[in-house]
């Protein structure tokens, strides 16, 4: 390990040799010790190139003081290969462009940090795609996929992306250039001479020695060179794993894309049976075979499946709809008999949600079904199609016989079996279960003529054991290749070639064995804070740069850096606890200042595949860091907002406090003693809260009485009672019209959100125990409770009961809460609302997105004649962020992503709904447009009106 002085003297060298970026801090240090493995290593530094000139001056530097280089995209892969311990080279933010594309040749120009999905919809509009695209397609780049030979689901129509490579421009470390194409005559002489002189010399070994199946990307392609391949470098390389140049450009093929796709999904009694039937498809010429068994497939998305415990998932594609439909059908029909149901899905809509099940598999199988973790390792081994079913079963006598459970999943049309396995890497003997494990495997795949790897490289993970797929000679032939491109070993040396063992740099090793005492319960991960940070797996779905329907990670598309991303925070936060990096644990600034711009939208709790919850991260790491110290001005205005509102209507002060924050120098003052930003107006305050205003509530069941006793509780939250009342009087009109009685709490109420979205959480938990004590008659009566705002509803779900695991009432409230939708839907279900017939748009509350699900109110919209879909994402006020100083830009990036442009295109008479007075208040602040609850519209087409 390099010495601080070194460190620093390499770090001024660069600086002065290249344009791009020099990252040598604590923060970009970590943000890249591990990608998406069970691996971690620790760089010197990274280097962000602007040009091929700067990778040439990085290498130059380094060469001089014999520090290693590693070449880095997305860091989704998932053998160890994207970590490095020298000078990694971070080719996203600057080498990643389309240089040109020619629909007429059907080839792209691209540079390495081209992400997949980019090059995609660039060459769609010609008709055209770039055929491999492995589940993280949304975040992977091109040098990626080159360096690790990627496939992904449509392998077994277009091939794997050696086969979609034409030629590639590299570095060598030496500094060497080189065009790699068919024939190598853009190759260095003396590097060319000696492989065609490697290659020759053993024509025999090269020929039989390497297994033909459709999936073998384990070692290196010296088959490539052969002169019945024309002698293909650009193929050779692809799969290298960065270790003999630094690819600087690419050329790739790309392929006529069918213009109406369909989804002929089959159901078979076990995976086994599914795995022996793919290949009898492939002669129909499908798109796809993927297969999934029953035990990685929820219950909602089970629900659009055929009858089975396992499914292939075969794409079919046409000229139009009609077409593709026919071809899946003829799949259908191929496969009657061995199956036990079929569907054919034709709506690109349902076709979408089923692929995105298998897409976030590498995510979700990270998770066995009682909630323990689980690895990847042997995450992508192959073997011929014809021996898939025969492998599967021995491979899960293999896991029987050691203990062990996985998930298998994959593209079963080829061969090739994706699993996350529940390895103990924590302990010492766990690691060596692990470790005689992968040998055993190595050896079942080697006997069913398989590839170790199938598609994401040997790396880190599985290098060690090609002498047991190859055997020593090959292997031998393998280093010596390595060595005439790497004579110096500068070319992220461990990985391929002289690897490290498999069971070395394991990401688990600086963990803490033992629980860190924190606030919040984490029940789904044993109350362990360590293991809920393990949750991130590094697949990198956080970092999808298109805005979809889904919410995370609205920081991250707004500045496009790593450390706002949901895995950036998550291996800061991984780094805080090993101790090895960031020094200062929960004092630490690095981590402080990711979560600064987290906007607590609580979008990984749901869209994160493994369900990854940085907002409570967030709230305990800010409990911790500011544990007896002086908070931030905005902590003490904004978090503790419901006091200072309960205060100012006891005194009855709403009038003057408005008066007063209309009048701008003294509003200025007050936002800047405040910690606010100046950019904001201050929000109005009701003149009089919505509980001194409305008519008493009815007795709860069984508190005696003659009036009728009450079929809920309606929650006034903080927004609602204090800043929103007219929402909260329009609720109740209409829950009257529905024949429903409301009771009303005997006394103040809070869920406690901006205590705990602050990291105030001793103060949370007392404010919490007081709601508790106040709502336990209604508890005990049964009645539901229902609240208005999404995230107070969302609050008393999930942070009640985590955050006070010991008191039983929490549990009871959690299970109580109702949205306003889903109350009349379960209390009322024959009510129809008023038809107001009107298109809609607005914004779903991130926190609703998240816990609660808006099923009900999509229902109570369409039963309204409220048409058209609200917009998904965070509308970038998010409670207390958008307010607090340092937070203005990113909150208005975050809600002219979708929230903004979809108001001001819609319609003039479309209603503008917005359950959160967030969402309300972002949509009156930054355009003027007047938003309302949807109780509020109903109410007002009440036949007398609301109330």
């Amino acid at each position: 390990m390099a010495s601080d002085t070194e460190t620093t003297e390499l770090a001024a060298a660069l600086r002065a040799a290249v344009r791009g970026d020099v990252a040598f801090s604590t923060t970009d240090r970590a943000l890249t010790t591990m990608d998406a493995s069970n691996y971690r290593r620790v760089p010197h530094g990274v280097v962000v190139p602007h040009d091929a000139e700067d990778v040439a001056a990085t290498l130059a530097v380094c060469r001089e003081r014999g520090v290693a280089v590693t070449a880095r995209g997305g860091g989704t892969s998932i053998a160890g290969q994207a970590t490095g311990t020298g000078v990694v080279l971070d080719f996203t933010r600057r080498m990643n462009r389309v240089l040109d594309l020619d629909p007429g040749t059907r080839t792209a120009r691209v540079q390495p940090g081209v992400i997949c999905d980019q090059l995609r919809d660039a060459a769609a509009p010609h008709g055209l795609t770039f055929g491999p695209d492995p589940s993280t397609h949304s975040r992977c780049t091109l040098g990626g996929m080159i360096a690790n030979n990627s496939c992904g689901s449509h392998s077994v129509a277009w091939g794997t992306t050696a086969d979609n490579v034409e030629d590639l421009t590299v570095l060598t470390y030496r500094g060497e250039h080189a065009h790699l194409a068919p024939g190598g005559a853009g190759v260095p002489a003396a590097l060319r001479t000696a492989g065609e002189r490697l290659v020759a010399d053993h024509l025999a070994l090269l020929r039989t020695g390497m297994p033909e199946l459709p999936r073998r990307i384990s070692g290196y392609a010296l088959d490539q060179l052969l002169p019945e391949h024309g002698a293909h470098w650009a193929r050779a390389h692809t799969g290298s794993e960065g270790t003999l140049g630094i690819l600087t450009e690419a050329t790739v093929r790309l392929v006529p894309s069918p213009p109406a796709r369909a989804l002929a999904v089959l159901g078979y009694p076990d995976e086994s049976t599914a795995a022996e039937a793919a290949p009898d498809l492939l002669p129909l010429h499908p798109l796809t075979v993927e297969g999934m068994a029953a035990d990685l497939v929820g219950d909602a998305s089970r629900a659009h499946l055929p009858r089975g415990a396992a499914w292939l998932f075969v794409e079919t594609g046409g000229a139009d709809p009609a077409e593709a439909e026919a071809a899946a059908r003829r799949v259908c029909r191929a496969a009657t008999g061995t199956t036990t149901g079929e569907t054919v899905v034709t709506d690109p809509r349902d076709q979408r949600a089923l692929w995105r099940v298998r897409e976030d598999a590498s995510g979700t199988a990270t998770r066995t079904a009682d909630g323990s973790e689980a690895w990847p390792g042997w995450e992508d081994c192959a073997v011929p199609p014809a021996r898939l079913g025969p492998y599967l079963r021995g491979f899960r006598a293999l896991l029987t016989e050691y203990g062990l459970r996985g998930l298998p999943y994959g593209h079963f049309g080829d061969g090739c079996i994706h699993v996350r396995i529940d390895f103990d890497l924590l302990t010492a003997a766990g690691i060596e279960r692990f470790r005689a494990f992968s040998l055993d495997l190595a050896d079942l795949v080697t006997a069913h003529g398989g590839s170790l790897s199938g598609e994401h490289g040997d790396g880190l993970a599985r290098a060690e054991l090609l002498p047991r797929m190859y055997g020593p000679e090959m292997v031998d032939l393998f280093h010596r290749f390595k060595d005439q491109w790497d004579p110096d070993n500068g070319l992220n040396p461990g990985v391929l070639a002289r690897p490290a063992a498999l069971d070395d740099h394991l990401r688990f090793a600086p963990l803490p064995r033992e629980p860190v005492p924190v606030a919040f319960g984490y029940p789904e991960d044993g109350g362990d804070f360590t293991a809920a940070v393990r949750r991130c797996v590094g697949v990198a779905k956080c970092r999808d740069t298109k805005p979809g329907a889904g919410v995370m990670c609205p920081s991250y598309r707004a500045t496009g850096e790593e450390k706002h991303s949901t895995r950036g925070r998550a291996r800061l936060l991984h780094e805080m606890l090993a101790g090895e990096i960031v020094t200062d644990g929960w004092r630490s600034r690095e981590v402080h200042d990711a979560l600064d711009l987290c906007l607590s939208c609580k979008g990984c709790r749901s869209d994160c595949p493994v369900n990854v919850d940085m907002a409570t991260y967030k709230a305990e790491f800010l409990h911790q860091h500011y544990r007896g110290r002086l908070r931030p001005a905005a902590h003490y205005a904004m978090g503790r907002l419901p006091d200072w509102l309960r205060l100012t209507a006891a005194l009855r002060l709403a009038r003057p406090a408005n008066a007063l924050a209309a009048v701008p120098p003294l509003a200025a003052l007050a936002k800047r003693l405040g910690g606010l930003t100046l950019e904001r107006p201050i929000p109005r305050i009701a003149t009089a809260p919505f509980t001194r205003t409305t008519e008493p509530g009815a007795p709860l069941p069984g508190g005696g009485g003659a009036a009728p006793a009450a079929d809920l509780l309606l929650l006034p939250d903080t927004f609602t009672n204090h800043l929103a009342p007219e929402a909260g009087h329009a609720a109740r009109a209409v829950l009257a019209d529905a024949g429903l009685t409301t009771a009303l709490p005997d006394g103040p109420v809070c869920c406690g959100l901006t205590y705990v979205s602050t990291g105030q959480l001793d103060r949370a938990r007392a404010v919490m125990r007081r709601t508790l004590d106040v709502l336990e008659p209604a508890l005990d009566a049964g009645v539901p409770v229902t609240v208005l705002e999404p995230p107070c509803a969302a609050a008393l779900r999930t942070d009640l009961p985590e955050l006070l695991p010991d008191d039983p009432r929490a549990a009871r409230l959690a299970a109580a809460t109702r949205t306003f939708a889903a109350t009349l839907e379960e209390l009322a279900p024959d009510w129809r609302p008023p038809r107001v017939d009107r298109p809609v748009a607005g914004q779903t509350h991130c926190h609703q997105h998240a816990v609660l699900g808006d099923a009900p109110e999509r229902r109570l919209r369409e039963a309204a004649g409220l048409t058209g879909e609200l917009s998904g994402g965070c509308c970038g006020l998010a409670g207390n962020f958008g307010f607090e100083k340092g937070h203005y830009q990113v909150s208005v990036s975050c809600a002219e992503e979708q929230l903004l442009p979809a108001v001001r295109e819609a319609p003039a008479e479309a209603e503008i709904l917005a359950d959160g007075y967030s969402c309300r208040t972002q949509l009156d602040q930054l355009g003027g447009h007047r938003s309302r609850h949807l109780a509020e519209v109903l109410a007002e087409h009440l036949p007398h009106g609301p109330r």
